[in-house]
């Protein structure tokens, strides 16, 4: 496919606000896509490379990329930033400056010009960052205005076209007429949209399997804090402590085939729950993880605790994601030990364990993992009595724990909180108001500051909540931070500030504020109820929000869902 095609598709989806008409010019544009395409089309319709766990960047910031155009477009750099203010977008500047020079496109593929730009991203030592430059000034002079708008925009992660892998599973549903359900089944135990796009394509979609070194959709738990509706909906339950720390996926592979040697490590991989690749060097307790492993390859679910050498105890998990920061990771792995709690395995030695009863897989779990020391496995309960469940709650909270998760005994592992597999009964003294849980929410937008705050560089912000594609809004938090988290946010919100609203994001008028994030900062906030709203976009509001923790360890797909909310809402007036 010549990518002046392919750029129309693309202009044709930012110019369309229906999630209908969307998913509709995706279908046609895949069933349009030739097999040996499927999975860069897929990708550069995300304004993408590859998965975010492969970490196949670009490394063109946005001054890098004025550079860019002003080789590319033969125009100084003053002349570039000063259309940028205007136009508040680097595409629609390469738009129009291709538009004044006459660009023609030289005929290249959606393939080729995928592969120029993955040598760009791969680019890398002495000089790379000038070789960068002058590659990317050369494929935009290859270009066709249109084309070059959307090729300019995605080293910025700026596509803004205002859907996601969602959206694209159902668009394959409807070109290859496979249900969607499938496909999303896929891609939770393969969340690589490009891989899954071609298993759609040749028809292949169920032969999907987890494997050591890529990420699996994580299993979250819903919420509910009845015991008699949990064994209602469940039957036979495990019972387990809730810890306050990092949720960990640890890939371990043995050394193995003709090149191994004695003493050789074996393959290490970390993922945290929003499927980001952490440096292994973070946790060097992880340097003997072959003592304590009885297999060749795993795939373990876990929760990295910190731990209190002088007190005996557990530290909270502001203080545990410290060590995600890289300096002085000797010095923090010596004040702050961490302990792996593991209570899932979801491969071994090659084979997928997803569909396997929970209570089977603990079984394999207690074989394969050496308990005590670097890991130790959740202690469990099995049991049907409602009670049982509340005891176990009280003792874990009384222990500083944040009460039970309980899971369903005979549940395969099922990613997302699809169906009432695992449910979390939670209760922290100090970070929640009246409601039964906090919320994770996105950063949407902020005000400027007026008096103090105005040193700050934010007065309040407004905070929302997923639904579908689109975000809707469900409160403005401008109370109850300290100084230091005013700071702090201020800090993570100049990264990823926007002249314009998101396309995914739905906000009435008299809410829309001074300044708009893309959906980047995730934080966690307590509230004392939830009330309808005729003026916030998900139809309910909270009252008395608060800012509990910034939660680095989620992404935007992962905070609170709308239903969710509604969920919430429920629990509360029962």
């Amino acid at each position: 496919m010549k990518f002046t095609i392919f750029a129309n598709y693309l202009d044709k989806l930012e110019k369309t606000p229906s999630r209908l008409e969307i998913t509709s010019i995706l279908s046609d544009l895949f069933s349009k896509t030739q097999a040996s395409e499927i999975e860069r089309v897929t990708y550069l319709s995300l304004g993408v490379l590859a998965p975010n766990y492969d970490g196949l960047i670009l490394n063109l910031a946005e001054k890098m990329m004025i550079r860019v155009l002003s080789q590319a477009y033969n125009v100084d750099e003053g002349g570039i930033v000063s259309l940028y203010k205007e136009k508040g977008d680097l595409g629609n500047v390469a738009q129009e400056f291709g538009e004044k020079l006459g660009m023609k496109d030289e005929g290249l593929s959606v393939g080729e010009d995928y592969d120029k730009l993955t040598a760009i991203a791969n680019d890398s030592g002495e000089g790379s960052q000038d070789r960068k430059v002058e590659k990317m000034s050369s494929l935009l002079r290859d270009m066709d205005p249109l084309s070059a708008r959307f090729i300019a925009r995605i080293p910025v992660g700026r596509l803004r076209l205002g859907f996601s892998e969602k959206t694209i599973i159902d668009a394959l549903s409807k070109a290859y007429l496979i249900p969607s359900e499938e496909i999303e089944s896929a891609y939770n135990i393969r969340p690589d949209i490009g891989y899954v796009a071609r298993l759609t394509n040749e028809g292949n979609v169920k032969s999907a399997k987890p494997e050591v070194g890529v990420p699996v959709v994580p299993m979250l738990a819903a919420r509910l804090n009845s015991t008699t509706e949990m064994i209602k909906k469940m039957g036979e339950v495990s019972v387990e402590p809730k810890f306050d720390g990092l949720r960990i996926f640890i890939h371990y592979q043995k050394p193995s085939g003709p090149e191994a040697h004695p003493g050789q490590r074996p393959f290490i991989k970390i993922f945290t729950r929003n499927m980001n690749n952490l440096d292994p060097s973070i946790f060097p307790e992880l340097n003997e993880i072959g003592k304590y492993i009885k297999a060749e390859s795993v795939i373990l679910d876990t929760e990295a605790v910190g731990l209190d050498p002088q007190r005996e105890g557990f530290v909270d998990f502001q203080k545990t994601i410290q060590r995600r920061r890289k300096h002085n990771v000797a010095k923090s792995s010596e004040g702050t030990p961490l302990q792996f709690q593991v209570f899932d395995i979801l491969i071994l030695d090659g084979k997928s364990l997803i569909n396997d009863p929970y209570i089977e897989r603990r079984k394999i779990l207690e074989k394969v993992v050496v308990n005590g020391g670097l890991f130790r496995i959740d202690e469990n309960t099995v049991t049907k009595d409602p009670n049982v469940i509340k005891k176990l709650h009280e003792k874990y909270l009384e222990m500083g724990l944040e009460g039970v998760v309980v899971k369903k005994s005979n549940g395969g592992y099922v990613s997302g909180r699809t169906g009432w597999n695992w449910v979390k009964m939670k209760e922290v003294e100090g970070t929640r108001g009246k409601l039964s849980d906090t919320l994770d929410c996105v950063v949407m937008g902020y005000t400027s500051g007026k008096g103090k705050r105005v040193g700050f560089g934010i007065g309040q912000f407004l905070a929302g909540v997923k639904d579908g594609d689109t975000f809707k809004t469900i409160t403005k938090v401008g109370t109850g931070l300290t100084d230091e988290q005013f700071r702090e946010l201020n800090r993570r919100l100049k990264d990823v500030s926007s002249k314009e609203k998101p396309k995914e994001y739905l906000v009435d008028k008299a809410l829309e504020p001074d300044f708009w994030a893309l959906p980047k900062v995730v934080v966690e906030l307590a509230a004392d109820e939830i009330t309808v709203s005729p003026n916030h976009t998900a139809g309910l509001a909270l009252r008395f929000p608060r800012l509990v923790r910034f939660r680095d360890d989620k992404s935007s797909n992962d905070i609170t869902t709308n239903s969710e909310l509604r969920e919430l809402l429920k629990l509360q007036k029962s």
